[in-house]
């Protein structure tokens, strides 16, 4: 049965009214939605702060300015620094961003978007570096009354100031998660790295000079054991984690760089006067190649190329389906001396524990 014109014509203009009705309380909510992004932003920042502050850091910044809308709440910071960490690292740590953009965008609101674009700068005990990327992002997750356990780091086009001129790197990511309720048996901290398309700042002198300046690709993956003592003298905790049964363990590190393809692995703790000590595995791929990049280099000379030649094929297995053999040697670090099959090769200089 059709409706009758007149009728027709009046529920138009209803459905039109109840349709703008319905677009101005979506509409309505929306901004309830981002002002409460936007505050719980602002909380949370300024509960960091004061935390940070309450453990002796020093942070410093310009007014947060609110942004992102329509699709997240972001928190624009100016001129920030972060300055503290003298009681468990030599020297402590000041990191300087030129602005810092806090994110959350929906419909991911459990997880915070750190933006640091333009200049960066970070002191590591005495060591400092300043560097930028087209994209530099650490992702970390939101738990209500929970620090963060975990983050990740992103990083395109990376470019790292050196003494010996630009560093940059095609990509990269770091992560690391922790746990502080791990059990001997259980990572405390987990870290991996990995990175690809390494320009180093110019060809580099001895042994890394055969190899050419770019470095194609490195990764790494590391687990400290647990559980990690409280406090806040760094030699006790140590001593105390040592005698709980920790260590380090060098899950894999692997290295691609010219003819060379490398891939150690590693176990280490402390020995009784708190330094490295441990044991592992170096496998080289592609060991005749890289020999004869060292030799055409000058670094190895032609007498004692001649001995490793022979001498290769002894300690090389052959790689599956035919590939180039793979060179496996024992590594050890005791007394602060590594060794290589034995033959002590580098020596560390002592750990100086910070004082509190």
């Amino acid at each position: 049965m059709k409706l009758p014109p007149r009728r027709r014509r009046g529920l138009a203009p209803r459905l039109a009214l109840g349709l703008l009705l319905l677009l101005a309380a979506l509409g309505a909510g929306h901004a309830v939605l981002w002002r409460f992004m936007a505050a719980q932003l602002e909380a949370g920042l300024e509960t960091w702060v004061q935390i940070r502050r309450a453990q002796g850091w020093r942070v410093e910044h310009a007014p947060p300015v609110r942004g992102g809308w329509p699709l997240s709440a972001t928190l624009s910071l100016a001129r920030l620094r972060l300055e503290g960490g003298r009681a468990t690292l030599p020297g402590g740590l000041v990191f300087e961003s030129e602005r810092v953009v806090l994110r959350v965008s929906l419909p991911r609101l459990n997880r915070l978007r750190v933006e640091m674009p333009g200049a960066q700068r970070l002191r590591l005990g005495g060591a400092e570096w300043r560097f930028a990327a087209d994209e530099l992002v650490a992702l970390v997750p939101l738990e209500p009354d929970t620090p963060p356990r975990e983050a990740l780091v992103l990083a395109e086009r990376l470019r790292l100031s050196t003494p010996g001129g630009p560093l940059e790197a095609g990509s990269l990511s770091f992560s690391a998660t922790a746990s502080a309720t791990a059990t001997e048996e259980e990572p405390a901290l987990l870290l991996t790295l990995a990175a690809e398309a390494i320009d180093l700042p110019a060809a580099p002198q001895g042994a890394g000079g055969a190899f050419g300046r770019r470095i194609a690709q490195l990764s790494a993956e590391a687990a400290l054991s647990g559980p990690v003592p409280p406090g806040r003298v760094p030699a006790q905790r140590a001593e105390a984690w040592r005698d709980g049964g920790g260590s380090l363990e060098l899950r894999s590190l692997q290295l691609r760089w010219g003819p060379a393809e490398l891939d150690a692995a590693a176990t280490l703790a402390l020995d009784e006067a708190l330094q490295p000590m441990g044991a592992g595995t170096l496998r080289l791929t592609g060991a005749t190649e890289t020999l004869e990049a060292l030799t055409a280099a000058g670094v190895v000379g032609r007498r004692a190329s001649g001995t490793a030649r022979i001498m290769l094929p002894l300690l090389s297995r052959p790689a599956p389906g035919g590939g180039p053999q793979t060179l496996e040697v024992p590594v050890t670090v005791e007394d602060r001396t590594l060794s290589l099959a034995r033959l002590p090769v580098m020596r560390f200089p002592a750990w100086e524990w910070p004082r509190p």
